[in-house]
């Protein structure tokens, strides 16, 4: 079955929009654990607009599950993270106006900076995950990049409906298939909520999906525990099930 990363970011925004200490990511990890999440994801963006370096220092203590960093290959979040040393990291594009991470990185544009970063993280035996759309060119370079996995932007995917949708699957299946034929691990996020995500879980191979704002707007219900309890259901495929 794949691994869920429960995304702390939208935790993190709440608090910040009243810049007080509640809620706290590094409670809801806890809670995110104690439902059965395998990873906790945070991005520590350049402007810090959620999730804090407090954050990420206290979670790398605290949490016993993986943690996933996701960062830009800015030199200064490179030398946190090698400072700090999650246990993985995604590289992920970042613009100040976005609202959220709007496509996959885009490596073949930016080659020097992602070998630099790469480099660095390596050299501090981070695992590294780079956050892609499902194209040959910039997967064959990630690869070629020496990247351990590829995170398949599934946004496209999750905001298409019907005949679009299975269109988008199906390029989503072929690029995940491309990410195994070079040896690198699948997995996959963006936009990922309880109705969308079974098809994505069934990918042959899929190791990890990160999920954050579904689960974090269905705990406002049910609360934490129960919402990640929920996702793991859902993603649970056994594996003669598991589609192409």
């Amino acid at each position: 079955m794949p691994e869920l990363g429960v995304n702390m970011d939208h935790v993190a925004t709440l608090r910040q929009a009243r810049r007080t200490y509640e809620p706290d990511p590094i409670r809801a990890s806890l809670l995110a654990e104690l439902g059965g999440a395998g990873a906790i994801t945070i991005h520590l963006r350049e402007d810090r607009r959620h999730i804090q370096d407090r954050d990420l220092h206290l979670l790398r203590e605290t949490v016993h599950i993986k943690l996933n960093l996701e960062m830009s290959c800015s030199p200064e979040i490179v030398a946190i993270a090698v400072r700090v040393r999650p246990d993985q990291v995604t590289l992920v594009p970042e613009r100040p106006q976005e609202v959220t991470t709007e496509g996959g990185l885009d490596v073949v544009a930016n080659r020097e900076a992602v070998i630099r970063a790469i480099g660095e993280l390596k050299a501090a035996g981070i695992h590294i995950s780079l956050f892609l759309d499902a194209l040959p060119e910039q997967i064959a370079l990630a690869a070629e990049l020496g990247a351990d996995a590829v995170e398949l932007h599934t946004g496209q995917y999750s905001r298409s409906r019907d005949a679009t949708q299975r269109d988008e699957l199906a390029r989503l299946i072929a690029g995940g298939r491309r990410v195994r034929e070079f040896g690198m691990a699948l997995h996959g996020g963006h936009g990922l909520n309880y109705r969308n995500v079974r098809p994505v879980a069934e990918m042959e191979d899929m190791h990890e999906l990160n999920i954050g704002h579904s689960i974090v707007a269905r705990s406002v219900y049910v609360g934490l525990e129960r919402a990640v309890r929920e996702m793991v259901d859902l993603i649970t495929i056994p594996s003669a099930r598991r589609s192409q």
